[in-house]
């Protein structure tokens, strides 16, 4: 499966907190964000420079969104994207919408995984 990604402008953290902890307000604003209520946390995605100094949150991700459209049933989406990656070494944190899925990448790497996606036979854009 061939697919096409975009590189999101701005850089991203991925924060924790606890489950019990209800949304805060910085979290809402321009980029991609995710919210995620587990039994045991509340995770959020968003980019960096709403995030607090005093929560807990791994920065330094970049996100890749990929482009192409697919059912949400069809198999090998998430797979196809994150292959290449994982295979060489690179973690991924994937996130997933109704229309379309999302990776976030450590920064340092992204020239390095950019060329392993194009090898893949994918499409990269900035």
């Amino acid at each position: 499966m061939r697919l096409t990604f975009t590189q999101l402008d701005g850089a991203y953290s991925i924060v924790h907190l606890p489950a019990d902890d209800a949304v805060p307000a910085w979290a809402n604003g321009d980029g991609l964000v995710t919210l995620t209520w587990a039994l045991d946390e509340v995770s959020i995605t968003c980019l960096t420079a709403r995030v607090p100094s005093d929560v807990t949150a791994s920065h330094g991700w970049t996100a890749l969104r990929v482009d192409t459209l697919a059912d949400l049933d069809a198999p090998g989406v998430v797979m196809a994207a994150v292959t290449p990656i994982s295979t060489a070494g690179h973690g991924v944190f994937v996130l997933s919408s109704h229309l379309r899925d999302h990776l976030l990448v450590r920064t340092d790497a992204v020239p390095d995984i950019r060329a392993l996606l194009a090898d893949a036979g994918h499409d990269v854009a900035q």
